[in-house]
């Protein structure tokens, strides 16, 4: 009856994602300068639909240029910078400060994305994120995407901006860490954004076995989490179910075993905060042989279908 449960919260909050998920950036991660920023809609007001979007740039952020939508009005801000870039060896004083697109009609059973481009200064990779608050307009009230977290600060908000994070000039964005431990190699572990309320998230990652004995993931533990299970998801006669592995997942010698939506996961219960994509958080799976070993896995986008490449932090 538990596994049972929390099978349908997996899938209420699987399918409930879209209608309550944040505006978001698509990239989360970037080393300075030129930057394609994608805010991700996928929802209205409620049941109302989204006729406008605005989106404050924060300083360090210069040389903006939003890209028109056709049907809606496009508008910008331009004001001085607190001080002077430099933009493919031209000096940059002024620029656009905040973008608006309005007069349009996004259903709230649509998705569409709204795009500039610009450059992040070197500066801000001191910083290591920032910030992008949005306001997004409906017919009758509007979402406040506006809320910043404080300096070290894990609370769960309810309406956050969107975030980048910026990493040190010239340095790779961050992919998931492949760790070993004895004979076991544990790649690629990311997990999805959760939506705010949910109690349930899934981590997926790949384990190989280049020893001669098998192992067994049992479990695991998390701060975020009350509890960590491995289950298994399957679809039959098109019904999908879930179910907790008692015994663990089998991993034989010279196997590559495949953690991934839909299948085989890592399963967490009771989720005690948000998990926002951009981010990496720590979890410890336990291995029969191998024993405990922990991982960072990257926080990807609601609904994602592999590992984000470069796009998280770490809390």
């Amino acid at each position: 009856m538990r596994h049972a449960l929390a099978a349908g919260l997996l899938l209420a909050a699987s399918a409930a994602a879209p209608a309550l998920a944040h505006v978001t950036l698509e990239r989360g991660e970037t080393a300075p300068g030129s930057y394609k920023a994608v805010l991700r809609v996928p929802h209205g007001c409620g049941t109302q639909a989204t006729t406008g979007l605005s989106v404050t740039i924060p300083e360090g952020v210069h040389s903006v240029k939003p890209q028109p939508k056709p049907g809606w009005s496009l508008a910008t801000t331009v004001r001085p910078y607190q001080r002077a870039y430099v933009n493919h060896g031209r000096e940059v004083r002024e620029g656009v400060t905040a973008i608006s697109w309005s007069g349009g009609s996004l259903p709230n059973e649509h998705y569409d994305e709204f795009v500039f481009v610009g450059q992040v200064d070197a500066s801000l990779a001191a910083a290591g994120q920032i910030y992008f608050p949005v306001v997004q307009t409906c017919a009758n009230g509007e979402n406040r995407w506006t809320e910043i977290p404080a300096a070290g600060s894990q609370a769960r908000l309810a309406s956050p901006a969107p975030v980048l994070r910026i990493a040190a000039s010239g340095a790779p964005a961050h992919a998931p860490a492949t760790v070993r431990a004895g004979s076991l190699t544990i790649a690629q572990p990311w997990t999805r954004a959760t939506p705010g309320g949910a109690r349930v998230a899934g981590g997926y990652l790949t384990v190989t076995n280049t020893g001669t004995a098998p192992d067994r993931l049992v479990g695991g533990s998390a701060a975020f989490a009350e509890r960590v299970e491995i289950h298994e998801m399957a679809t039959q006669n098109g019904v999908m179910t879930m179910r907790a592995l008692g015994n663990g997942l089998a991993i034989a010698p010279g196997q590559t075993v495949e953690l991934k939506p839909g299948g085989l996961h890592v399963m967490f219960m009771g989720l005690r905060t948000q998990l926002t994509e951009g981010q990496s958080v720590k979890v410890t799976l336990e291995f029969e042989k191998a024993g405990k070993v922990e991982v960072d896995l990257a926080v990807g986008g609601l609904g994602a279908r592999s590992a984000p490449a470069g796009e998280h932090h770490h809390h």
